[in-house]
């Protein structure tokens, strides 16, 4: 009863603590909402993305284009909390459609590239809503495909194998041509990396990334990009919410520099060995204390199975051996 009760909480604080949107929280210099009066002052936006009362498009369902959008105020914010809600909609039928959306938290902004309309070799945190499979032997997902991805711009970002070699976890999201609004929260607290989706109509958060032992600055930017190739989409961005979160730290985390940690993730594998995961998926969690106890918890099982079944083994021969006497 007591390690469900820990699983139930250990649950409850990744899914219940996502906020509930407070408006004292929210960071409006860190936020695009309609009517996008901040955008030419607190947002640039560049490549083919236009700007509506509605909506912001990225990118028109045509081929070959790239836009992006861009926060101009670096974030100070250590634990925070970003909420966009996005529509991915075109003619293109299903598997024949693309590229995606990617979400930014970067030490560089503004910067076009093969990265779904962003540079490669990125500084900081992105988050890939890919619609388009490009590895056909990776078929044990579907698309679309939700990933993320920490880089210090040392490591490229692969599309041939849809990120798999640098993803540190990921979920499949039917998000394209629904009839309802679509919601992606991003979470960083403490070292932990949680994305939740909302895009099944149910007005409640679902868990897609829960990463700890991840390491982000303060002072990047929060951004937006998408792109089409041979394969095109409307890609929009409704609106981005920043919220800070009212976290306590230790003297040391406080006294420490952030802007100058570098953006890095302690695994318990190295992203690369997901070339030969036949799923890609795996969660870079430390060990919790309910996980320890659970692996005690098994060996102790063990020994002592081991113990029972070695008396039982040697009670029969005893009683064989007196048979011969």
């Amino acid at each position: 009863i007591g390690v469900f009760s820990v699983l139930a909480a250990n649950w409850c604080l990744v899914c219940c603590d996502i906020t509930d949107g407070n408006s004292e929280h929210l960071k409006r210099e860190h936020s695009l909402m309609k009517p996008y009066q901040g955008v030419g002052s607190q947002w640039d936006f560049g490549g083919s993305t236009l700007v509506t009362s509605s909506y912001v498009r990225l990118t028109p369902d045509e081929r070959s284009k790239e836009g992006s959008i861009w926060n101009t105020v670096p974030c100070y914010l250590k634990d925070w909390e970003m909420h966009v809600q996005f529509k991915v909609h075109g003619l293109g039928k299903k598997s024949l459609n693309g590229d995606g959306i990617a979400i930014w938290y970067t030490r560089e902004r503004l910067h076009p590239g093969p990265v779904f309309g962003n540079q490669d070799q990125f500084v900081g945190l992105a988050i890939f809503l890919d619609t388009f499979r490009n590895d056909l032997h990776g078929m044990d997902r579907s698309f679309p495909y939700i990933s993320a991805m920490v880089n210090n711009g040392s490591v490229s970002y692969d599309h041939g194998k849809d990120g798999r070699s640098s993803e540190l976890g990921g979920c499949s999201a039917d998000i394209r041509n629904r009839n309802h609004d679509t919601y992606l929260a991003i979470r960083y607290s403490k070292g932990r990396l949680t994305v939740m989706i909302d895009v099944d109509d149910r007005n409640e958060w679902k868990e897609c990334i829960d990463i700890g032992g991840v390491r982000l600055p303060t002072g990047y930017f929060f951004g937006a990009s998408a792109a089409t190739g041979d394969l095109s989409d409307n890609h929009d961005i409704i609106s981005m919410k920043l919220y800070q979160l009212m976290v306590e730290h230790t003297p040391e985390e406080e006294n420490l520099d952030w802007t100058k940690i570098e953006p890095s993730v302690s695994l318990l594998k190295s992203p690369k060995d997901n070339i030969d995961d036949p799923t890609g998926n795996f969660r870079g969690t430390p060990l919790t204390g309910w996980k320890v106890f659970l692996l005690l918890l098994c060996a102790l099982l063990g020994i002592v199975v081991c113990a029972v079944v070695g008396a039982v083994v040697f009670q029969k021969r005893q009683e064989r051996n007196k048979r011969f006497y």
